[in-house]
């Protein structure tokens, strides 16, 4: 049974990412909740059915492959903030690029987060699944983490080519012409040149974030973070 439940957790939690947009549920969703609302609800549904998978995984019958270190632990705990950094800075930032953004309020020479990376959501999501998949060495979460990360990875390939589709080559060309897709790219070209550094309120918000997900991951997930 433990099989069964991982493997509909998993393919519960990839329908919900493309089956919305496929049938018209999310044009539909966004007319009714405005873009904002949309974002909200969205992101709420796809933490429920993560936190279903990861609990369906940890529940799967264990088949070890490889062990875990201390230089592995360590490695986890330095990249997380990073992951979470860029998710607080992604979700919902003027973004027209990105799934989770928002093209209201985008400025094509001042572009924010964008200028770091285009797909800062779904780097976060890489982040966190090549971290994980390093650290948990058994088969179930190989998977779990190893799906995550083929998803990241081919979904910034997905929402560029359908941004480019939507925007046009010469307008997207000129609405990324200050960003990068690689993280710190536009920045290392001398391309993008941020305007001021982020503001005080969000890395607080990054900090108790981050802070709450290592305070609860040992009551919720069961695993301790500590190196």
């Amino acid at each position: 049974m433990g099989w069964i439940e991982f493997a509909l957790a998993m393919t519960l939690f990839m329908a919900s990412h493309r089956i919305p947009a496929a049938l018209g549920v999310k044009e539909a969703l966004v007319r009714a909740l405005g873009a904002r609302g949309y974002t909200v609800l969205f992101s709420l549904a796809s933490l429920a059915l993560l936190f279903w998978v990861i609990l369906a995984a940890a529940r799967a019958p264990f088949v070890p492959l490889w062990d875990q270190t201390l230089e592995v632990r360590w490695a986890v705990n330095l990249m997380m903030p990073l992951a979470v950094g860029l998710a607080a800075f992604g979700i919902a930032a003027p973004n027209p690029f990105a799934f989770e953004g928002r093209a209201d309020g985008f400025d094509p020479d001042h572009p924010g987060i964008a200028g770091l990376t285009r797909q800062p959501l779904l780097w976060a999501l890489l982040l966190w699944s090549c971290a994980h998949l390093w650290a948990k060495g058994d088969l179930a979460h190989v998977i779990l983490f190893g799906t995550f990360a083929g998803f990241s990875a081919l979904g910034m390939w997905i929402v560029e080519a359908r941004r480019q589709r939507a925007m046009g080559a010469e307008g997207f060309d000129h609405a990324a012409r200050r960003t990068g897709l690689l993280p710190f790219a536009a920045l290392i070209s001398g391309r993008w040149r941020p305007a001021s550094g982020p503001s005080v309120a969000r890395l607080a918000l990054v900090f108790g974030a981050w802070a709450l997900l290592w305070y609860l991951h040992l009551p919720v997930i069961g695993v301790s973070p500590l190196p």
